[in-house]
């Protein structure tokens, strides 16, 4: 399946999420238009540190667009699937195209306690103090777990890299754990960088 595609960096879309993009670039413009006449879907991806794409990325489909009047384009995508990038096709257009492979979603396969999410917003409170993040926790509160953990995994200034780690974990129960890892991780680096201040 050939799937164009946005390299983006920090933006990470997951598989039942949204994502809001401000798309201005005319290359990625171009794509756009490419999608709309298509299947209206795009895959996003990261690069690592030499600018090569990453193996995974999430395919998004664009569920609502608006064109502005200088020529943007404002997009919401839907995450629907992991990607596994086969190889890249020859360029024909302005924007980057690759042959995918689907990659099975398994969320559906763990039921969470409520002891679980209580543990993983009682260490993200802490994070978001920490990282001064304007977040209010009780609205995402009554969201199913599965959701609230793409979320958490979404909007945090995580490293690019446990950002990728994340969206190549498969298995929802791994995903919680690996993202309770990221967090603890981050504060404590927060706790040594106040001793060494």
């Amino acid at each position: 399946m050939e799937l164009a595609i946005f390299p983006l960096n920090g933006a990470v879309l997951f598989p039942g999420t949204s994502l809001p993009l401000n798309i201005f670039e005319a290359r990625y413009i171009e794509m756009i238009n490419y999608a709309l006449a298509r299947d209206r879907q795009i895959g996003m991806i990261q690069t690592n540190e030499n600018n090569e794409l990453f193996n995974i990325g999430c395919v998004g489909k664009i569920h609502s667009f608006n064109e502005t009047n200088d020529g943007r384009y404002l997009i919401s995508l839907q995450g629907i699937n992991c990607f596994k990038v086969i190889n890249e096709v020859e360029q024909k257009y302005s924007f980057r195209i690759v042959n995918i492979e689907l990659i099975k979603n398994e969320d559906e396969e763990y039921l969470f306690t409520d002891e679980q999410k209580k543990s993983l917003l009682k260490i993200y409170k802490k994070y978001i103090k920490f990282k001064s993040i304007n977040l209010n926790l009780e609205e995402i509160e009554n969201i199913e777990i599965g959701q609230i953990i793409k979320f958490i995994a979404m909007v945090s200034p995580f490293k690019n890299i446990d950002k990728q780690a994340l969206l190549e974990t498969t298995n929802l129960f791994d995903f919680y754990n690996k993202l309770k890892s990221v967090i603890e991780l981050e504060l404590i680096g927060n706790f040594d960088n106040k001793t060494i201040n």
